[in-house]
């Protein structure tokens, strides 16, 4: 079998390792190329896009891929419907691998916004100096002058580019990060008010506790809406048991179409 994964994700990465080194399949991980160094995953690599969706569908035909794993950030909706129109379009099997949305809990104080504007437009009723920890891709948002007196830390793999917010520091970090990093933080830098992404996943969910915990509100940015009829697993391992399925019915098509008739 030959599985392509649209990665990026941590998920992704760990689903490779599953493929390739318990399974034994050739696998193809495809990263958008948004990050300059980018931890690669075990088997063949490429970078960049399809063109769209009827590109997927004719890489998915002339590379012989008999499934495919969207496993990209919850955010990176462009590709999730794209990668839904290609399966479709090429007959090849499709399964989401999502990590479950973070969930609310005692003491929390969240702020939940469908979109990076929205949250811009709630923040200077919540604080004055914000933890951005939404990537660098979206800075525009918060670059308007009515948050001109708002002081920005902002957190990104790597360095953001213009538009960005007036008055801001760049934090260069990868996650996974820790309680006592994210503690100190806070503290260092006086942090009253934190931005989010609902992106799910123990890596950066630490922030959320720090917050908690000293009673900072946080805006959350909720999940856009995905494909529909796509059938979804949460957990790399469930993507594995997917794959394996798949693998037998195969198998089984295979032998049916090579077995005499009776």
């Amino acid at each position: 079998m030959h599985v392509l994964i649209l990665g990026g994700t941590t998920e992704a990465r760990r689903l490779a390792e599953l493929l390739v080194g318990e399974a034994g399949l050739r696998v193809t991980s495809s990263l958008a190329g948004r990050v300059a160094a980018p931890r690669l995953p075990p088997g063949e690599v490429r970078v960049g896009g399809f063109g769209g969706a009827q590109g997927l569908a004719a890489w998915l035909r002339e590379h012989h891929v008999d499934a495919l794993i969207d496993a990209t950030h919850p955010f990176a909706g462009t590709i999730s419907f794209n990668a839904a129109t290609a399966a479709a379009t090429a007959h090849v099997p499709l399964l989401a691998l999502r990590r479950p949305g973070w969930v609310a809990g005692v003491g929390d104080d969240w702020h939940p916004v469908d979109s990076l504007e929205q949250a811009a437009r709630v923040l200077p009723g919540l604080g004055e100096r914000v933890f951005l920890t939404t990537g660098r891709m979206g800075l525009a948002a918060f670059s308007g002058a009515d948050l001109a007196g708002l002081w920005f830390l902002v957190r990104s793999v790597d360095a953001p580019e213009p538009p960005c917010p007036a008055r801001m520091e760049v934090l260069l970090d990868r996650g996974p990060f820790t309680l006592d990093g994210e503690r100190e933080i806070l503290r260092s830098h006086g942090i009253d008010v934190v931005v989010t992404k609902d992106s799910g996943g123990w890596a950066t969910a630490p922030k959320l506790v720090a917050a908690r915990e000293v009673g900072v509100p946080v805006v959350v940015v909720r999940r856009p809406p995905g494909p529909e009829g796509v059938t979804g697993v949460a957990t790399p391992e469930e993507a594995l048991a997917w794959v394996s399925l798949r693998g037998e019915e195969r198998v089984a098509r295979g032998w049916s179409r090579s077995s005499p008739r009776t």
